[in-house]
C-alpha cells in the first residue's frame, strides 16, 4: 500500500545581500547550504549576471534567475529555488523601475512569488518623490496581478518601517525617510487591501529588526529597523506555518526574513 505524501511546506527567505560578490566572500554559500531554503529572494545584488559565479549556486542545487539594474554595481534582484519555477518574469513593465531591476516574478503552481527591491528615499527629495511614485504604481501592479494570481507572496526590502515597534527610535526618526507618516500609511493601506505581514502575524514582540546602519556599532547595540518583509495574500492566510527574522546571518547590513507556507 502506498504511503500518502506528507504535507509539503515551502520555506521562503528574503535577503538584501548588499552586493552578491561581497556576500559570497563572507560565506554566503556555506550559510545557504546549511539553511537550505526552498526559495530565496535576493535584493541589491549590485552585479551583472556575467560578474557572478553562478556555478557556486548550481553546485548546491539551486536554479537561479537574475535581474540586474542597467547601471552597474547598483540595485538588482534575484531568485534562487530548489524547484524550477513554472514561469519567471523579469520586471513589471514600467521602464523607470525595470531599468533599476526592482521586481522579479516566479510562479510555482498556483503560488506567485515576487522578489522586490523598493526604492530608498534617503538621498534627497528627488528620490523620495520617486519612491512615493513607485509605491503608488506598485500597489496598482500588485492589484492587477492578484486578479489572475491571487495566491501572491511579495518578498523583499520595502525600505519602510511600518509601526513604532519596527524601529529602535520611533520618536527621533519620525521625520526620516523610511519612517515618514505617508510611507507608514502606505503599508497600512496595502495590508488593508488583502495582505498579511507574515512576521507580525506570527510575532508581536519588539526589538526584531532586519537592517542596521554600519555606523556607531548599531548592529551590536540592536539599534535597527525592520524594513524587509514577506507580504502574503489573505488567500494564503491559513497556510502560514512559521515566520522569522535571522539576525545571525552576517553577510550584509540586512539580515534574512523568512516565511513557511503549507502547500
Amino acid at each position: 500500500m502506498k504511503r500518502k505524501n506528507p504535507k509539503y511546506r515551502m520555506r521562503i527567505y528574503s535577503y538584501n545581500i548588499n552586493g552578491v560578490r561581497a556576500a559570497l566572500k563572507k560565506g554566503l554559500i556555506e550559510w545557504l547550504e546549511k539553511e537550505a531554503p526552498d526559495v530565496i529572494c535576493f535584493q541589491e545584488i549590485k552585479a551583472q549576471e556575467d560578474q557572478i559565479p553562478v556555478e557556486e549556486f548550481e553546485k548546491i542545487g539551486y536554479h537561479h534567475y537574475w535581474y540586474p539594474a542597467e547601471k552597474k554595481g547598483y540595485s538588482g534582484v534575484a531568485l534562487l529555488s530548489k524547484q524550477k519555477p513554472d514561469r519567471v518574469k523579469l520586471g513589471c513593465g514600467i521602464a523607470e523601475y525595470d531599468r533599476e531591476g526592482r521586481i522579479l516574478q516566479a510562479d510555482f503552481g498556483d503560488i506567485t512569488l515576487l522578489s522586490c527591491y523598493f526604492p530608498s528615499g534617503s538621498s534627497g527629495d528627488e528620490r523620495q518623490a520617486f519612491k512615493m511614485k513607485f509605491l503608488s504604481d506598485f500597489e496598482e501592479y500588485a492589484s492587477q496581478l492578484s486578479k489572475e494570481r491571487p495566491k501572491l507572496i511579495i518578498s523583499g526590502d520595502v525600505n519602510i518601517c511600518h509601526e513604532e515597534i519596527d524601529i529602535h527610535n520611533p520618536k527621533g526618526l519620525k521625520k526620516t525617510s523610511g519612517f515618514l507618516p505617508e510611507e507608514r500609511q502606505w503599508v497600512s493601506n496595502f495590508l488593508d487591501h488583502g495582505y498579511i505581514d507574515a512576521f507580525r502575524h506570527m510575532n508581536k514582540e519588539p526589538e526584531h529588526y532586519s537592517w542596521w546602519s554600519y555606523r556607531a556599532g548599531a548592529r551590536a547595540k540592536n539599534k535597527g529597523w525592520r524594513i524587509d518583509y514577506n507580504f502574503v495574500s489573505k488567500a494564503l492566510e491559513g497556510k502560514i506555518s512559521h515566520a522569522a527574522i535571522h539576525p545571525d546571518a552576517m553577510h550584509s547590513d540586512h539580515c534574512p526574513v523568512s516565511v513557511e507556507i503549507k502547500l
